[in-house]
């Protein structure tokens, strides 16, 4: 009696985690979110239970203090995240607003499932702690230009910000609509001081406004050489 040979299986490869194709698509805990202009994703206060990754649009961090005070505190832009503070250990509320500037694509993930992906692919992991040291890094860079640089100045820096100056291929650029208050609480100043600083931009032909911002390079003179107008206003 001859045992029978019963053949070797062949193992068959798991397909390798790609980290865009995740943050593209809808599947298990998490989903696509359509947020229109002026709507929130999250509000401050709410439970910190997701994270937002922005596929398309402009969104807004804002914080309220006590007594009803709200400032901007950061931009969003399309391919970063939003709300990763619902990944903290212990699992609190939303310490601030996440609010669409421009109509808004999101893949809304779950915390649970952030997590879970985080710990089991090492692509999406390099990929996230790369955008928290960018986030950082504006983050500090953001709080220098409030302790040195003239209110002038931080409007300067923030249009190219928001611009996207330094991306290849970029010379002029139309950002997204933003009113004047807005900036003005980015730069710790009023509204009357940004619309004095726009108009003087425009005049020495930095900008170009009508509905929407188009940001010249030569804005760059005002951050690199310090290149303000004669007539200086602070």
């Amino acid at each position: 009696m001859t045992e029978l040979e019963l053949p070797i299986p062949i193992p068959v490869p798991m397909p390798k985690f790609d980290p865009a194709a995740f943050l593209a698509n809808a599947g298990l805990g998490r989903r696509i979110v359509q947020v229109a202009s002026r709507e929130t994703f999250f509000c401050q206060g709410d439970l910190a239970d997701s994270v937002f990754y922005l596929q398309k649009g402009r969104a807004k961090v804002t914080v309220v203090s006590a007594s009803g005070k709200e400032a901007t505190i950061t931009l969003v832009n399309a391919g970063e995240f939003v709300g990763q503070g619902a990944l903290a250990m212990v699992p609190g509320l939303r310490l601030s607003t996440a609010t669409a500037i421009t109509p808004c694509t999101a893949l809304k993930i779950a915390r649970e499932e952030m997590v879970r992906v985080m710990h089991e692919q090492p692509e999406f992991s390099n990929l996230f702690m790369k955008f928290l040291l960018t986030h950082s890094m504006r983050i500090q860079s953001d709080l220098v230009d409030q302790l040195f640089n003239s209110s002038e100045k931080r409007l300067a820096r923030i249009l190219l910000l928001m611009a996207e100056f330094g991306e290849p291929g970029k010379q002029d650029t139309i950002i997204p609509k933003i009113s004047q208050e807005t900036l003005a609480e980015m730069i710790g100043t009023t509204r009357s001081r940004v619309s004095f600083f726009m108009n003087r931009f425009r005049e020495h032909g930095f900008i170009d406004y009508k509905d929407r911002i188009h940001v010249h390079r030569s804005l760059l003179n005002v951050i690199l050489h310090d290149q303000l107008p004669a007539d200086q206003a602070e």
